[in-house]
């Protein structure tokens, strides 16, 4: 099975401007790039997950945001990064636009856009990562039963928190998350190269 990165984008990998679709406003965080790069020399598949209410807001059509998706992808693509899926939720349970106003299992917190990407993609959960900026990402990530780790940047104002919604991990910016997942990474390499030797000591 295949080991992941789950990614929120907004106020996680670029900055936060409520409701923005256009790609000319997009600001990647310091190093995220880089940090993306990472993830893929260490064999992760990366996947974004997004909620996108303006959509059943009428804030901006779905076509529009295909658009903006495309030049995501694209900016990606030229810095050497190829996720393996881009995947957003257009609900919102007090939508203007009936078709999308509604409760769903896909808007995050809710796990389904990241279950449904488990079981396309066959990834094993135990050794897969959520990585997002408010508790509802995180919670997404619990209820899927991926590690979690939440950058708090400032973005996150309500902190209601029970079990469903205690990352892991707390972080200050995307560095700290990616250095947290690749110590862990090196803990278990060291764990079974120290299994190993015991076992040749012992025979």
């Amino acid at each position: 099975m295949n080991k992941a990165v789950f990614l929120d984008k907004d106020g996680t990998l670029i900055n936060n401007i409520p409701f923005n679709i256009d790609f000319r406003f997009v600001k990647f965080y310091p190093d995220v790039l880089y940090c993306l790069r990472v993830f893929q020399e260490q064999d992760y598949k990366l996947f974004l997950v997004t909620n996108q209410s303006g959509i059943a807001l009428g804030r901006f059509r779905e076509k529009d945001f295909f658009k903006y998706r495309k030049n995501f992808l694209i900016h990606l693509e030229k810095n050497g990064i190829y996720l393996t899926d881009f995947v957003y939720c257009p609900h919102h349970p007090d939508g203007a636009i009936a078709r999308y106003s509604r409760q769903c299992k896909c808007r995050k917190p809710h796990s389904g856009m990241i279950d449904d990407l488990i079981k396309t993609y066959k990834i094993n959960r135990e050794t897969s990562w959520m990585i997002g900026d408010i508790l509802d990402d995180a919670e997404a990530g619990i209820r899927a039963n991926l590690n979690t780790i939440m950058v708090d940047n400032g973005t996150e104002n309500e902190w209601y928190v029970n079990d469903l919604r205690r990352p892991e991990f707390i972080v200050n910016n995307f560095v700290e998350a990616t250095k947290v997942i690749v110590d862990v990474e090196m803990q278990k390499l060291t764990d079974e190269l120290d299994i190993i030797t015991t076992e040749r000591f012992n025979n």
